[in-house]
């Protein structure tokens, strides 16, 4: 169903219970949305990282990242990553080289519908469904602010949206972003000429 989306806010959010993997996420509740919780999963193993996005009335969304680059970090990244929304597969697809902020977008397709995500900056980013002959399509704009636990992230939604619009979104607040934007994408590109460059020495 498609629905009008008044701005919400998520904050800082810690879990888990005596025995229990520890979680970090973000946690709030919106008017027409319910609760909803973006989160860490424990890891699968060493090479693995995944963060989900849970809420009343919205699908389960889970993004998940395998190889030796997360080892490095305690977010799922962009590379080898799947996203699943509710039991659908979300198809990925991003230029590498792309030379603006929407040039390095991911573009995404889930039940007939297209998306794409872009960085306005390290801590704010946008996901757009793209309009169509059934639909003006939908934007919605997320941006993180504060420090420590004062942190918060802050959504606003143009359009009518649907509960696979806002999963897909806010996700992504669970995962490393850092290769949409340009500092990360040079930085990524540097470290893909290191490795082959090596890898050419070894041979």
């Amino acid at each position: 169903m498609h629905t009008r989306s008044t701005p919400f806010a998520l904050s800082t959010w810690q879990g888990g219970g005596k025995g229990q993997p520890r979680r970090s996420g973000w946690q709030g509740t919106s008017v027409e949305w319910g609760e909803i919780t973006v989160a860490s999963l424990p890891h699968a193993a060493d090479d693995v990282r995944a963060a989900e996005v849970t809420g009343e009335h919205i699908p389960r969304g889970v993004f998940e990242s395998r190889g030796i680059q997360v080892m490095v970090t305690e977010r799922p990244t962009l590379n080898g990553a799947t996203l699943r929304i509710g039991d659908a597969v979300v198809y990925l697809k991003r230029n590498r080289w792309g030379a603006t902020h929407r040039g390095r977008a991911l573009h995404m397709g889930h039940a007939g519908d297209r998306y794409r995500l872009w960085a306005v900056s390290r801590r704010e980013y946008v996901l757009m469904r793209e309009a169509d002959h059934q639909d003006r399509g939908v934007t919605v704009r997320v941006k993180e602010s504060g420090i420590a636990k004062w942190k918060r992230v802050d959504v606003r939604v143009t359009g009518r949206a649907l509960g696979a619009d806002i999963a897909l979104a806010l996700v992504f607040a669970g995962v490393d972003r850092s290769v949409l934007t340009r500092r990360g994408a040079v930085r990524a590109g540097l470290s893909r000429v290191f490795h082959v460059a090596a890898d050419s020495a070894l041979g």
